[in-house]
């Protein structure tokens, strides 16, 4: 592999192997150094809040020039990985910082406000065998142990939100509703913080749904109002699936926002 020529710097000797397997790498000179930036985050070398080496640090660590290691860093920013501080540095993102805490919550009111923070209720926290579609959405084996969670969030007093949330057991010994409850930052910040588990990136699947006797009592609403129901998948780092939450949303004062790009 050539090295880039805005850098007087050789590149990674014996080339970086970002599959780990051996295998010849021909993926561009700053996906490596991500990749090898991103091993650093999973072992926990820089943990959540805390500053990594600066570009300087890492380009003579990783022997590539700095613009090639700005590049990873500008992409592990973009996706919320990373967090730039403009004169200190640049940090290793955790889910209690503001920016990000709400990440994954797209309900907003329909006067268009930023997100504004919903009182929860922890309803019940039990272990139970993995049900088997849970079980394969967490990839677990069959009876394997799982968390489940079931919470509210509301506004003045109102149920917006059911959850229901799965959580492979192993990972996360001495979750308990009180301790959650206890916990004052975001559900992932806690996750994060005392479980050493951290959600970078999710998928959801949304679909329409009429509400059932049980979600419809919960909620506050009539048997056979309409909700919303979001699926979502989390993972943390290797693509690995550790949360599986089934949500039921009212969304007659509050919108499901996306942005596309």
């Amino acid at each position: 592999m050539s090295p880039p020529a805005s850098s007087s710097a050789p590149a990674p000797s014996p080339p970086v192997d970002p599959a780990g397997d051996g295998t010849p790498a021909f993926s561009p000179l700053y996906q490596q150094i991500k990749t090898l930036i991103m091993r650093g985050l999973q072992s926990g070398e820089w943990k959540p809040g805390e500053a990594i080496p600066s570009e300087l640090d890492l380009a003579a660590r990783f022997r590539v020039s700095q613009g090639t290691v700005r590049k990873a860093i500008d992409e592990l920013a973009a996706e919320n990985l990373l967090v730039r501080r403009q004169g200190k540095g640049t940090f290793v993102a955790t889910h209690s910082e503001e920016k990000i805490q709400y990440r994954f919550l797209r309900l907003q009111s329909e006067d268009g406000a930023d997100p504004v923070p919903m009182q929860r209720q922890f309803l019940d926290c039990r272990r139970i065998a993995a049900p088997a579609d849970v079980a394969k959405a967490l990839s677990l084996r069959p009876g394997e142990m799982a968390v489940e969670i079931r919470r509210t969030l509301s506004q003045n007093g109102c149920p917006i939100v059911l959850d229901d949330i799965w959580l492979p057991a192993q990972l996360f010994t001495g979750l308990t509703a009180q301790r959650m409850g206890d916990y004052r930052g975001p559900l992932y910040g806690l996750f994060e913080s005392e479980f050493g588990v951290r959600m970078i990136r999710a998928e959801e699947k949304i679909r329409a749904m009429a509400a059932d006797q049980e979600v419809a009592s919960v909620l506050g609403v009539e048997a056979g109002s309409p909700l919303l129901s979001v699926e979502r998948l989390s993972f943390t780092y290797g693509d690995k699936p550790v949360e599986l939450r089934r949500g039921f949303y009212n969304t007659s004062t509050h919108h499901y926002r996306n942005e596309l790009s």
